[in-house]
C-alpha cells in the first residue's frame, strides 16, 4: 500500500508516520469544519431568497449542532471497531451528499433535513473525536501539542473559509460557494483514502515517543452490535465521577460562547451595525488566524502546566471579551481588538480538556468519554444558536445573548478549579 511505502521512506529519514496522520487529520478537520461554519455566511442570502426568519434558519443550525455533538461518542465507538479511515471516508461522503442535495432546496423542511440532520450526522462522525483519537493512539510525547494543532484546524476551518465563501456568495450566489465546499471535501477524501491508517502497528511502528521494548498490545476490536453499548457504557461509568460533569458543563459553556454564538451570529450582528458581510467574514477569518496560534500554544502549555488553571484563564478571559464586545461601538479598532483577543482563546480550552479526560479515564477510553463531553459542547452551541436568533427576533438585538454568554464563561472559569489536582504532567 502507498501508506506502507511512505512509512518506510519516512523511517529512513527518522520521521514518524504519526506526523503524516496529523497532516491528513488536520486537512480533514479543516475542510469538515468549513462545512460546519459555512451556513453562518448564508443566513442573510437565505433570508433574502426564501423569506425565512433568523429563528427559522437558526433552528436548522441548532439541529446540526446537537447531532454534531451527540454523534461524537458513537463515532468514537465506530472508530474503535471499524478504523479511522473507514469512518472518516463515510463522514465526508455523508456531508458531501447533504451539501450537494441542498443546492436544490426550496423549502424550510429541506433546510432542516439537509443542513440539520444530514450534515449534522456527517460532521459528527469525526468532530473533535477524530483528532483526540489520533493524538492518544499515535503519540505519547507531544500529545498536547498534537491535540492543539488538530483542534486549531477545526476552529480555523470554520473561520478562514468564511471570507472566500462570503465573496463567492456576493458575486455568484450561495450555491456556488456551497459547490466550492463540496470540492474541498473531495480533496480531503482522496488524502484520507491514500494515507490514513488506524494504529501505529498497522505500519510497524510504536506510538511517537514510546520507548518501551515490550510488544505493542493490540486492542480488542468491539464485538458486533456493541457500538451503542460501548458508547453508553463509557457514559455510565464516567457519569459516576465529578470531574466528568465539571468538564461536561464547562464544555457546554464553551460551545455556547463560540460555535453557537459568534460563529453563527457575528456576521448578522455586524449587519445590524451596517458592517458589510464580507468585512464581517474577514473579522471571523482574523479570529481563525489568531485561534490557530492560540490553540497550538495552548497544546504546548497543556503538556507543561496545570490544566485546571489553564481552563480558568481561558474561560475567564473569553468571558471578559464577550462582556466587553457591546462596548466597542463596533468600530474598526474595537472589533479588531476583539478579534485578536477572542481569537487567541477560541478553542484553546480543548487541549487541557482532552488531557484531563485522558488522565482520568485512560488513553483507550479517552475518545469515548471525550465524545460525551464534546456532546455537551454542541448542546451548548445549539442552545446559543437558537437562543441568539430568538433574541434577535423578539428583542431586535443580539446583545443580550452576548452578555449571557460572557457571564457563563466567568462561571466556567471558577468551576474548572474545582477539579481535583492530578499529578503534574511530564514535560515531553
Amino acid at each position: 500500500m502507498i501508506s506502507d511505502a511512505l512509512a518506510a521512506a519516512l523511517a529512513r529519514r527518522n520521521i514518524h508516520y504519526g506526523w503524516v496522520m496529523v497532516g491528513v487529520t488536520f486537512l480533514t478537520a479543516l475542510v469538515n469544519a468549513g462545512a460546519v461554519g459555512a451556513p453562518g455566511v448564508f443566513i442573510v442570502p437565505l433570508q433574502q431568497e426564501f423569506g425565512w426568519s433568523t429563528a427559522d434558519i437558526s433552528s436548522a443550525l441548532s439541529i446540526r449542532f446537537v447531532l454534531f455533538g451527540l454523534m461524537a461518542p458513537f463515532a468514537a465507538a465506530l472508530m474503535n471497531r471499524f478504523g479511522l479511515r473507514q469512518v472518516t471516508l463515510t463522514a465526508l461522503l455523508v456531508v458531501a451528499i447533504g451539501l450537494i442535495a441542498s443546492l436544490a432546496m426550496t423549502s424550510l423542511w429541506q433546510l432542516m433535513l439537509l443542513w440539520g440532520l444530514v450534515v449534522g450526522v456527517g460532521t459528527g462522525l469525526t468532530a473533535l473525536v477524530l483528532g483526540a483519537t489520533v493524538a492518544t493512539r499515535w503519540f505519547v510525547a507531544r500529545r498536547g501539542l498534537v491535540i492543539g494543532m488538530m483542534t486549531a484546524s477545526v476552529a480555523t476551518g470554520q473561520l478562514v473559509f468564511l471570507p472566500i465563501l462570503a465573496s463567492l456568495t456576493e458575486r455568484y450566489g450561495w450555491r456556488i460557494a456551497m459547490a466550492y465546499v463540496c470540492a474541498l471535501i473531495g480533496i480531503a477524501a482522496v488524502a484520507v483514502l491514500i494515507a490514513m491508517r488506524n494504529r501505529p502497528s498497522d505500519v510497524g511502528l510504536r506510538p511517537y515517543g514510546d520507548t518501551s521494548t515490550e510488544p505493542v498490545p493490540l486492542s480488542a476490536q468491539a464485538a458486533p452490535g456493541s457500538i451503542a453499548a460501548a458508547a453508553l457504557g463509557a457514559l455510565r461509568d464516567a457519569a459516576k465521577t465529578r470531574v466528568f460533569w465539571v468538564l461536561f458543563g464547562t464544555f457546554f459553556i464553551c460551545g455556547a460562547s463560540t460555535n453557537g454564538l459568534v460563529q453563527v451570529h457575528l456576521i448578522p450582528l455586524c449587519a445590524d451595525f451596517n458592517i458589510p458581510q464580507v468585512q464581517a467574514a474577514g473579522l471571523l477569518a482574523a479570529m481563525g488566524v489568531f485561534d490557530f496560534i492560540g490553540t497550538i500554544l495552548s497544546g504546548w502549555l497543556a503538556d507543561r502546566y496545570d490544566n485546571r488553571w489553564l481552563l480558568f484563564w481561558y474561560y475567564g478571559l473569553r468571558g471578559l471579551s464577550l462582556l466587553a464586545l457591546p462596548f466597542t461601538d463596533f468600530s474598526f479598532y474595537g472589533l479588531s481588538l476583539f478579534a485578536v483577543f477572542y481569537g487567541l482563546d477560541w478553542v484553546a480550552t480543548v487541549p487541557p480538556t482532552v488531557r484531563l479526560t485522558a488522565q482520568k479515564f485512560g488513553p483507550e477510553r479517552a475518545n469515548l468519554v471525550f465524545g460525551w463531553i464534546f456532546a455537551g459542547h454542541q448542546l451548548g452551541a445549539a442552545t446559543a444558536a437558537f437562543g441568539a436568533g430568538l433574541s434577535r427576533d423578539l428583542l431586535a438585538s443580539y446583545l443580550p445573548a452576548f452578555f449571557i454568554a460572557g457571564a457563563l464563561c466567568v462561571i466556567a472559569a471558577a468551576a474548572a478549579l474545582t477539579i481535583s489536582k492530578a499529578a503534574k504532567p511530564a514535560v515531553v
